[in-house]
């Protein structure tokens, strides 16, 4: 297998209706960015354990290869069609292709400009717990992946975590460059304990100077903006502190957002061991197209 996704976009595309947005979303950033759109169709082997996997097309046992690959080459030619509806003149290329489909994804992803998959794949259980391709790719993708839901439009203003990690900052370089390239607005949002609102409960009783904690706040999110605004002065920009933990205060402000951006961890060991307890939470919950940006990206 070889890497075809350098200045492309590469969705991922199993048939699903998160899968089916996923594409349609990608082709709209694949306009805007004036790059190619490589959708991929990941048939994962041995055909009886097709009805069990994620991001792959479940078929009766008995089917032959040729006639799966027919299916599947099918189904890209009408979803290109529907992309091309959607942004005429945009680059589409399409591949079948055989294997596990986080490892396919990955490498052929590994020089995109972007990765895009759907929330889920066909079976329940990977709808209800999100999708372990999709998860997985979050985790080890090192290029920022965007996984898109089927919930809602996508044509609101963008949400960006801010916390002063070198990960937010990536976020949020990458927050102000999609904002910019469609015409979006961008909410700061930087939650001033990463305890919830009910554990901050007694400390509110404190003798706290709160108008103090917001103005440091407010001084987190300045300094961690300085400089994006400049370089994108077209970007409208509002700036929210909340008291909530990270994941609520994201999943608060994003409820009607086009976009969330997070990085793929914050601060402390145990977050950089895993996902991350902020961005996975807001990867299983938020309703709108959530970007997981790496550190080193």
């Amino acid at each position: 297998m070889t890497r075809t996704g350098k200045h492309s976009i590469v969705v991922g595309f199993d048939g699903s209706p998160p899968a089916r947005s996923a594409a349609l979303w990608a082709a709209e950033e694949a306009a805007s960015r004036d790059c190619g759109l490589l959708l991929v169709h990941v048939v994962r082997g041995p055909l009886p354990e097709l009805v069990f996997t994620p991001m792959s097309t479940p078929l009766p046992d008995a089917v032959s290869e040729q006639s799966v690959r027919s299916r599947a080459e099918n189904d890209l030619a009408d979803l290109t069609a529907e992309c091309n509806r959607l942004s005429p003149g945009l680059n589409i290329t399409t591949r079948v292709e055989y294997g596990h489909p986080t490892d396919v994804l990955g490498e052929i992803g590994r020089d995109a400009e972007l990765l895009v998959v759907g929330s889920s794949g066909r079976s329940g259980l990977t709808r209800a717990l999100l999708g372990s391709t999709a998860a997985d790719l979050a985790v080890h993708h090192e290029l920022p992946v965007v996984v898109v839901r089927d919930a809602k439009a996508a044509d609101g203003r963008v949400v960006v975590g801010v916390d002063g990690s070198e990960t937010s900052a990536t976020a949020i370089g990458f927050a102000f460059e999609f904002a910019s390239r469609r015409g979006r607005d961008l909410l700061a949002v930087h939650a001033w304990s990463d305890m919830p609102i009910e554990a901050l409960a007694p400390v509110q009783n404190w003798d706290y100077n709160w108008n103090q904690v917001h103005a440091e706040s407010e001084a987190v999110i300045a300094r961690c903006l300085a400089g994006h605004q400049e370089s994108h002065p077209d970007v409208r920009v509002e700036r929210h502190v909340s008291f909530h933990g990270p994941a609520q205060a994201l999943l608060d402000a994003a409820d009607d957002a086009g976009l969330l951006v997070v990085g793929s961890h914050g601060r402390g060991a145990l977050r950089r061991a895993v996902l991350g307890s902020v961005s996975h939470a807001v990867l299983y919950q938020a309703q709108c197209p959530v970007a997981v940006v790496h550190r080193h990206n």
